[in-house]
């Protein structure tokens, strides 16, 4: 479970006990590619190589104007930049950010054919998806609106699988993000993690609720003062908040031109170094992101941003009595949502679930935002389910999405705590309503092996479709550059290619030693038959006293493989005692191993 961190929050005196912070609204309809869901990839994958590039040199000219930084950050190409503006889109200003959003597809179609060689690897393993399910082409030639052709096809009559098959094949293209980034706790029931990164979003900026519509605000207000360095920092964050609200990694780019253009105007001014720290954890970069934290806190001790960062990039790195240490300071400094979920978050990765819960609780009990109230809601969900505890659980998540009935981290839970209380029926509507919106690994699998566990006939084609999307979701995420390794591991260990399961699983260990990692390398051993080195790092991931089921599963079934007959019982009868519904597969194996060894 990824730390459940709060990316937007008032800033009040240190020492005040806040909790109201921003509320992160759903995402707008994702706009439709115009061709297959393979030349969707392909053309997602040359605009990513396009913008990686461009990223590197954003103040490429002393003689750009205000206005072309503007419409550059706001994801609109100029004169100048790689493709061509239509018409229409000149017509715009840069605040339209909907409009911005919706384009997204078309103007990086354009930026794609500069580069269609770069393209091929993508789009032929993508590919193998799309001729399978068909063309997710436009049906009435608008291009707008993905989410809305997938409606057009359902309202058709369509079979299920076809509708869902091109609705995620469809999305790929855009809906990516790195790992848990996009909604704070993405993986979380199989216990991978990956930090939410971004810190908090200018109170002054987001004191309306609607993320949109601040930075259409925010972007009006650059080009009439565009040497507000304090400004473009403020548009950089709020970038970094979009992408992990939306799962939008074409706003990592844009969140970067903003910073260096704070920077430029204001070198080494906190509020960008902040959101450069929230940037480098959005991608995986924890080093960088501890790097600039310090940076930060070296001239302002009582950052709000740069401390909670802080304990993003410890936890993730694996260095959990230095993120203890920093979780204390921030809370002693600046307390509130950010502060009080990561030092929950912190607390709960010790076995500490009762101090985890009375903050969360503590949280949620002052919290009056719709954002707030889902955001705490939510992780008191997944705490909840986390213990077995699935009345509690559902009741959280039915305060979330009370609050905000979008909130995909509830609608996730919910499906997921439905289905171990048996009510498959609810947890795979539930869980293809998620898949629709963001096709991501961890719910793709979990659909998958809901499938399976339902046995229905089809299923099995159903659930290997799930699978074959989550190839393509990686395949489409390293384009983006971002660090899908553990994803990997994970979904391929269980569903894919064993021998890449590993491959990833080491890669991921050699740059962070966490009990995630430790769990999916152990993992990723186990199901290649290497039992013996193995078991030191299933013994790892448990080591914390952090309660999860499908570690203890996970090591059960590898003390079982080494011959540690009583200990392996042990295991297992405990990853069920904590959480009998953890996972479909993984919870039924268990039983069946304690039955053979009766």
């Amino acid at each position: 479970m990824s730390p459940r961190t709060n990316e937007s929050t008032p800033e009040g005196e240190p020492g005040e006990r806040s909790v109201a912070t921003t509320e992160p609204d759903p995402a707008p309809p994702i706009s439709a590619a115009k061709d297959s869901p393979a030349r969707s990839a392909a053309r997602a994958r040359a605009a990513a190589a396009d913008r990686t590039a461009r990223t590197h040199d954003t103040s490429a000219s002393e003689d750009t104007t205000a206005d072309d930084d503007v419409r550059t950050a706001a994801g609109t190409p100029v004169e100048g930049a790689a493709g061509t503006m239509s018409d229409e889109a000149a017509e715009d200003t840069a605040g339209d950010e909907a409009r911005v959003g919706d384009d997204q597809a078309g103007t990086e179609d354009a930026r794609a054919g500069t580069d269609n060689g770069r393209a091929g690897t993508d789009s032929e393993r993508v590919g193998a998806v799309g001729e399978r399910v068909g063309a997710a082409g436009d049906p009435d030639g608008s291009g707008d609106g993905r989410v809305a052709a997938v409606r057009r096809v359902s309202a058709a009559a369509r079979r299920w699988r076809t509708v869902q098959l091109v609705a995620c094949a469809a999305s790929l293209a855009v809906a990516l993000t790195a790992g848990a980034v996009v909604l704070g706790a993405v993986r979380n029931g199989s216990g991978s993690t990956v930090a939410a990164a971004s810190s908090a979003v200018s109170p002054r900026l987001l004191a309306g609720g609607d993320l949109d519509t601040s930075i259409t605000a925010l972007q009006a207000h650059l080009r009439a003062q565009p040497k507000d360095f304090g400004g473009w920092a403020t548009l950089g964050l709020a970038y970094v908040e979009q992408a992990r609200t939306k799962g939008d990694p074409s706003r990592y780019p844009q969140a970067q031109q903003a910073l260096d253009r704070s920077l430029k105007l204001r070198p080494g001014n906190e509020s960008a170094l902040a959101g450069r720290a929230a940037l480098a954890a959005a991608r995986h970069d924890f080093t960088g992101a501890l790097t600039y934290a310090d940076t930060v806190l070296k001239e302002n001790p009582y950052s709000e941003r740069a401390l909670s960062s802080r304990i993003d990039a410890l936890v993730e790195l694996g260095r959990y009595t230095e993120a203890s240490k920093a979780a204390d300071l921030a809370d002693s400094r600046r307390p509130g949502v950010p502060v009080f979920t990561r030092y929950a978050y912190v607390h709960e990765l010790r076995g500490d679930v009762k101090t985890a819960r009375r903050v969360l609780e503590q949280a949620l009990g002052t919290a009056t935002s719709r954002g707030d109230i889902a955001y705490v809601a939510g992780a008191l969900g997944q705490l909840a389910w986390n213990q077995g505890q699935y009345t509690d659980s559902l009741t959280y998540y039915a305060r979330a999405l009370a609050a905000d009935d979008t909130y995909l981290p509830a609608l996730e839970g919910r499906a997921r705590a439905q289905a171990a209380r048996g009510d498959d029926a609810a947890a795979i509507k539930g869980m293809e309503q998620v898949v629709e919106r963001y096709p991501l690994p961890q719910p793709l699998v979990e659909l998958g092996e809901l499938y399976e566990g339902r046995g229905n006939p089809g299923d099995a084609r159903k659930a290997h479709d799930q699978y074959a999307l989550v190839d393509a979701w990686i395949a489409l995420a390293h384009s983006y550059g971002v660090d899908a390794d553990l994803d990997t591991a994970l979904a391929a260990a269980d569903h894919g290619d064993r021998g890449a399961a590993l491959k990833a699983a080491r890669d991921e260990w050699a740059r962070r030693h966490t009990v995630h990692t430790a769990d999916a390398l152990a993992w990723a051993l186990h199901v290649n038959g290497r039992d013996a080195e193995a078991l030191p790092y299933a013994r790892r991931a448990t080591a914390t006293g952090y309660r999860n089921a499908s570690f203890l599963y996970h090591r059960g079934m590898i003390e079982r493989a080494t011959g540690h007959g009583k200990e392996a019982r042990a295991s297992l009868k405990a990853a069920l005692d904590l959480n009998a519904g953890f996972s479909p597969l993984g919870a039924r194996a268990a039983r069946k191993a304690l039955g053979d060894d009766k």
